[in-house]
């Protein structure tokens, strides 16, 4: 008769082949027996996130820990909708676009579309939640998929997103506007609908960013057309900064926005520069004295995998969930002995610069 330890260790292994060799984050009822399920959810191996649908979990995770729900959840939405609505559901042109300029931030409610919808919230795990909006959905061209996740394509998003986004959300707004190369598809779409309002705002849009260009041709064309074209800045303030209208990358000029919009706040608090110190070797204690914690908060977000190593010493019976496991010790110890030899470098780097060395050209390795 299996000892407890090895029945854990079979559950372990049923689990581990949906991580590893399935791919499978999303946990559905039916992708483990009744047995597995109730003998991981006891040992904290799994963690209910709504009825039937499950997201693995680490034994010693404290109580309101979110690390693993976050890290999980673009991945556990994809396969919650996929199953619910099959291919025919795409996110809102507001998500989408924050999604296309970069910005993966778990919100607070994520909004679907689908002609399948009912117009219902399911509550998802540390108040986030899905509501999702009977309506219908765009044209195959208009959609595409990231990581997973189906999205209105660049072009259709700017043109049924709201006007109201461009003030609740105007550093992706400028960025996505950023990425359009040229009118082609914007005006494919604009013209197909008779978009004359969207066509304005779009224009303006186009010019607050500096890409005049753009928002002549969408002007000039809809016009050509005969539609009436009025152009209107959808942004609450003028654009004072330098986008790229080459970078294939969102995070490039996110970054420069970023920088932008929180450079004046800061600078406007920021205390005036102390100078270089004079005590070097006390300067780099205190470097030193604050490198525990430091560490500490960089390695906190590691996450937990079931891995073959631990289900064997579970079959074993030498895991013990009161005592941190030993393939996560070794996993820790090594990027914590990374993260001090990087901080050694840094360390070195520091010292020669004050020592008055070139920022640019010492220690490097």
């Amino acid at each position: 008769m299996a000892t407890p330890a090895e029945k854990l260790a079979q559950s372990l292994e049923a689990l581990h082949t949906l991580q590893q060799t399935e791919k499978i984050v999303a946990i559905r009822t039916t992708d483990l027996t009744r047995t597995h399920r109730e003998r991981l959810l006891k040992h904290g191996f799994l963690k209910e996130v709504l009825k039937g649908w499950y997201i693995t979990s680490r034994p010693d995770e404290l109580p309101g820990d979110t690390t693993g729900w976050y890290t999980s959840f673009w991945q556990f939405c994809a396969t919650y909708l996929n199953e619910r609505f099959g291919d025919q559901w795409v996110l809102s042109p507001e998500q989408s676009l924050a999604l296309h300029s970069g910005n993966w931030v778990v919100p607070s409610q994520l909004l679907v579309r689908s002609a399948n919808a009912n117009n219902n919230e399911t509550k998802l795990l540390f108040g986030t939640s899905l509501f999702d909006i009977r309506v219908n959905l765009p044209v195959d061209d208009e959609v595409v998929i990231e990581e997973g996740i189906r999205i209105y394509s660049l072009t259709a998003a700017l043109v049924f997103c709201s006007t109201i986004y461009f003030v609740r959300s105007p550093m992706d707004a400028r960025n996505v506007l950023a990425l359009v190369r040229d009118a082609s598809d914007l005006l494919t779409i604009l013209l197909r609908g008779g978009h004359t309002v969207v066509a304005g705002r779009l224009a303006g849009a186009f010019r607050n960013i500096g890409n005049n260009r753009i928002a002549d041709e969408i002007v000039q064309t809809m016009r050509s057309a005969g539609y009436e074209v009025r152009e209107d800045d959808p942004f609450t303030a003028k654009f004072s900064g330098i986008l790229s209208f080459r970078e294939t990358s969102p995070y490039v000029n996110r970054v420069r926005l970023m920088w932008q919009s929180m450079r004046e706040r800061v600078l406007a608090v920021f205390p005036a520069a102390p100078g270089l110190p004079q005590d070097i070797d006390t300067y780099l204690k205190q470097v030193d004295d604050a490198f525990v914690t430091d560490a500490y908060n960089s390695l906190s977000i590691e996450g937990y995998q079931v891995t073959p190593a631990l289900i064997e010493r579970v079959r074993q019976g030498q895991w013990n969930p009161d005592q941190v496991e030993s393939d996560q010790d070794q996993k820790n110890a090594l990027a914590a002995r990374g993260y001090w030899q990087a901080h050694q470098t840094v360390r070195q780097t520091i010292r020669s610069v004050l020592q008055g060395q070139n920022a640019g050209g010492s220690n490097r390795q």
